[in-house]
C-alpha cells in the first residue's frame, strides 16, 4: 500500500482535526456536567433547553420565509397540542404553507 500524494495530506488532516474537535465538543458536555450538582435551579434550566433550541432554529427560518411560514408553524403547533400526532402536525403545517403559497403569500 502506498501513501497518498503529499498534496492530499491537507484535506485529510483537516477532516481528522474536525472529527477530533467534534468528538471533544460532544464529550466535554458529559464530562463537565459530572462536576455540576443537579440542583432544582439547574434542572429547570436543563428542562428549558429543548424549547430554546427549537426557537433558535425555527425563528430565523420564519423571518426568512415570511408570514406563510409563521402561520403554518402555528397551525402545526395547534394540531400537535390538540391531537398529539407528529405526522398530523407535519401534514397540517405542510398543507397550510402549500395553500398559502398557492394563494400568493
Amino acid at each position: 500500500m502506498t501513501l497518498p500524494d503529499p498534496s492530499a495530506w491537507g484535506p485529510i488532516l483537516t477532516i481528522l482535526a474536525m472529527a477530533i474537535a467534534t468528538y471533544l465538543c460532544r464529550i466535554s458536555g458529559v464530562v463537565l456536567m459530572g462536576f455540576i450538582p443537579l440542583t432544582p435551579h439547574v434542572r429547570r434550566g436543563l428542562a428549558a433547553l429543548p424549547g430554546s433550541i427549537i426557537a433558535a432554529t425555527v425563528l430565523p427560518l420564519i423571518e426568512r420565509l415570511g408570514l406563510a411560514a409563521a402561520v403554518a408553524l402555528l397551525a402545526a403547533v395547534g394540531s400537535m397540542v390538540l391531537r398529539r400526532s407528529e405526522l398530523l402536525a407535519l401534514l397540517v403545517g405542510m398543507g397550510v404553507i402549500a395553500g398559502l403559497r398557492a394563494l400568493g403569500f
